[in-house]
Order: structure tokens, then sequence, then C-alpha cells
């Protein structure tokens, strides 16, 4: 769960004691500060990750929303008022909610729950999506290897040795061919020899008895030629 680091502005000492006790006992938000003017938080937004601002916006000197338009625009702002004629314009200045004053803590809630969705949104759409990879036993150490690095899979008795394209030596693991295919995407790979599994986008050529993945010739035994038939004729263009 992503922790949303706040600060909460507001000039009334009562509803900023509000917002903070209502902050402090939400468990995703992690108060960083509170402050009784928006210039005395700026030294704070300088030096601190700040996530999002309760902001109150008739304050002397300068405005909430006047304030919100000259901060960083990756930190979100929840403005609380007891002014509704703000409301246009809170959204126009891109707040994520609009308390309006009083408000109790299911009302506090409910709008930190909306920045919560926005935050985990972003965070979602920056993750980098995993690359698809498998864990081997090899010794006494377990192997991790990306399946777009493997070039060809060779089985001998107990073991499998793993051949990847920037390894000249094999990994050696103790599997099954069958318990090894039952892992493997079926898309991605396919069995060729009682001895031998090769991912699919890395057959450059094949004849009635070979396929050749990168630089290297493979056989193919006869119990697989008519899969591989099949595999070839799916993709064939006639």
């Amino acid at each position: 769960m992503k922790i949303i680091r706040c600060i909460a502005i507001d000039d009334e000492p009562l509803a900023l004691q509000l917002v903070e006790s209502y902050i402090k006992k939400t468990p995703f938000l992690e108060l960083v500060g509170v402050f009784s003017t928006p210039l005395d938080a700026l030294r704070v937004l300088d030096y601190e990750s700040i996530d999002l601002i309760y902001l109150d916006i008739q304050m002397p000197d300068i405005s909430g929303i006047d304030f919100s338009k000259n901060i960083n625009s990756n930190i979100r702002v929840i403005f609380t008022t007891a002014f509704g004629e703000y409301a246009l314009d809170a959204y126009k200045a891109n707040a994520i909610d609009y308390l309006l004053k009083p408000f109790n803590y299911n009302d506090f809630l409910n709008a930190s729950l909306k920045a919560k969705e926005w935050f985990d949104l972003i965070s979602m759409k920056q993750s980098p999506k995993s690359e698809p990879m498998l864990f081997v036993k090899s010794g006494y150490n377990n192997v991790q290897i990306k399946l777009s690095e493997i070039t060809y899979f060779q089985g001998f008795k107990d073991y499998i040795k793993i051949f990847t394209d920037n390894n000249p030596s094999p990994i050696l693991t103790l599997m099954t061919m069958k318990s090894l295919m039952d892992t493997l995407p079926k898309e991605q790979f396919i069995r060729v020899h009682r001895s031998y599994i090769v991912p699919v986008n890395k057959i450059k050529n094949s004849d009635r008895g070979h396929v050749w993945v990168r630089n290297h010739k493979i056989p193919i035994s006869d119990s697989y030629k008519e899969t591989f038939a099949k595999f070839i004729a799916t993709r064939a263009i006639r």
C-alpha cells in the first residue's frame, strides 16, 4: 500500500487541528507537517517529498487556489473551505476533491480515498512490467533465467541443460523434460525431440529432420515431426 505523504494548511487553528487529527487516524496517510499559512509551507515543499496537501482556500496574503497554481504539478490538493462558491475554481485548479466545512471524518476519508485511488493508478502506470522468467535449481543455487534469453533446452537423462544467448556454458538443473514443458508457456516453446525444447521465436529455418535455432542445428525426432509440421502449417503463408 502506498503511503501518501501530506501536509495541511489552514489559518484557523481549530480547523487545522481537526484535519491533523483526521490525517493521524488514517492508515495510508503520513503527516509531514501542519502550517497556518501557505508561505510557511513553502520551505517544506523545497526539501520534502509531498504527495498531497489539505489546503484551506480563504487565507491572508495568498488564497489556497492561487497557492495551488504555483506548486509542483505532481502534488495533489484537497481543498477545505467554509465557502461553497469556490468549488468551481477549486476543480479548475485540478483538485482531487473539495471539502466544505464543517466536515466529519467520513467526508474526510472519502476525499482521501479518492487521492489514494489516484496515486495507486499513477504508481501502477509507472511500474515496469516484469519480464517473464523462471527459477531453476542448479547445485545449491536458485538461478533466475529470463525466457527471452533461452536459446534451447537439452535433456540429458534426469538433467536438463539450459543454453542461453549470453552464456557459452549451459546451466545444469535436475528436472525432467515433461515437468519443464508443463512449466513453460505453450505458445512460446515447442518440443521437437525427446531431448530438445526450443523457443519458437528463435527458429530461423527448418527441414524435414532439423530446426536451426540461431546457429544451432537441432534434430526433430519422428515422434514430434507431426506436431512440428502442424506448428509450421498454422503459420505458413500460402
